[in-house]
């Protein structure tokens, strides 16, 4: 499908990407050094998705409407009026949705138009008509751990969604700060799974649940292998997450200068291959060291090698959010980041080097390659 925002944006050709960008005051459409926007002017779009169908969703806060879900189905040209699909608790829920944190577009080929929703306060929601309209995944909700869990810095927020490609029932979503939970039901019941992961608030502690995860991001050739990026370090599980081990090995020579950051991602086609933004600490939320360096693992986290060919590397304190950096299919991958301060970097090498495609954005929310 060729995307258009107007006669000047296309994707011409497979290594000029088309990026779907999200910021704090709108979307934009990146192809090469093209950019178009915003789109959904004075909107946040925390989050975005692209159905198989080409059909494109943008999760809003509208200034007057709050939290909304737009649908556009021509590439970006048009968007339905705000307020069309909102994403709301049942009457009897005595809450709201405060801000709608993630989109995911379920590929199996049996939910070809199913997009999961992940809102604040920690929810899951659940369309099977594109988008059209969501219903509450009522067993989540409803979780007797629910008491316990906290809010986090930004709140307490469902932040990412995995599904198993081979198995129809299985779920798995992270909450800040609650943790990992997996359904094997199709979201009917769910279970905590975090054994291994240290708990933000409590050092040392390896409590069921509480711990803050930031992403989720699960292995290219095997579903069962996950990578998360936690407050408290970077972790791998090879069981779909009834465990997990620290593989940030920080301070050890192939290990990560901090293994603090918010998103991670996997390679599309390559096992055991993920790459992650460190930044010094949740005090100081910028790259180490006021270097722009990606880190990349390619034996499931038993050591790491810095990516920074193209990347600043002084005076660089950078910001990247979980919900803004993302992988395209392809070998070699193309990845893209964009941070806090409006910058985009791309890579069409799978991460060996990379060019700034735009700069001078409003902070960065949110970013996807393009199909």
């Amino acid at each position: 499908m060729t995307f258009v925002t107007n006669s000047r944006f296309r994707a011409r050709a497979v290594d000029h990407l088309a990026v779907a960008i999200g910021t704090t005051k709108g979307l934009f459409f990146v192809s090469d050094s093209t950019v178009d926007g915003p789109l959904l002017p004075a909107n946040a779009v925390l989050a975005f998705a692209q159905l198989p169908s080409g059909r494109l969703l943008a999760a809003t806060t509208d200034p007057r409407l709050g939290p909304c879900v737009r649908v556009s189905d021509d590439g970006g040209l048009a968007w339905d009026e705000p307020g069309a699909r909102q994403v709301a608790f049942p009457a009897d829920a005595e809450t709201a949705v405060a801000s709608l944190w993630h989109l995911h577009a379920d590929r199996r080929p049996a939910a070809s138009e199913t997009v999961w929703a992940g809102v604040e306060p920690a929810a899951l929601f659940r369309s099977d008509d594109g988008g059209d309209s969501f219903e509450l995944v009522p067993g989540l909700w409803e979780h007797p751990d629910r008491p316990g869990w906290e809010p986090g810095s930004e709140g307490l927020a469902l932040h990412s969604v995995v599904t198993h490609p081979e198995r129809p029932d299985r779920v798995i979503v992270a909450v800040s700060t609650a943790g990992v939970y997996r359904s094997d039901d199709n979201g009917t019941t769910w279970q905590a799974r975090n054994q291994g992961i240290e708990a933000r608030l409590r050092p040392g502690a390896l409590p069921k649940s509480g711990q803050c995860v930031h992403k989720l991001a699960v292995d290219a050739l095997d579903p069962d292998v996950l990578w998360a990026q936690t407050h408290s370090g970077i972790y791998r599980s090879v069981d779909a997450g009834d465990h997990w081990e620290s593989v940030g090995h920080v301070g050890e020579p192939d290990g990560l200068p901090s293994d603090f950051g918010f998103p991670i991602v996997s390679h599309p086609e390559e096992p055991d291959t993920a790459y992650v933004v460190p930044l010094e600490s949740d005090v100081y939320p910028f790259t180490p060291e006021g270097r722009c360096r990606v880190y990349r693992t390619t034996n499931g986290g038993l050591s790491w090698e810095a990516l920074s060919e193209g990347l600043p590397r002084s005076n660089a304190h950078v910001t990247v959010l979980g919900d803004a950096f993302t992988v395209g299919a392809g070998q070699p991958c193309p990845l893209v980041f964009g941070s806090k301060s409006g910058h985009v970097f791309a890579s069409v090498d799978s991460g060996e080097s990379w060019r700034l495609v735009t700069s001078y954005l409003p902070p960065i929310l949110c970013v996807r390659v393009l199909e």
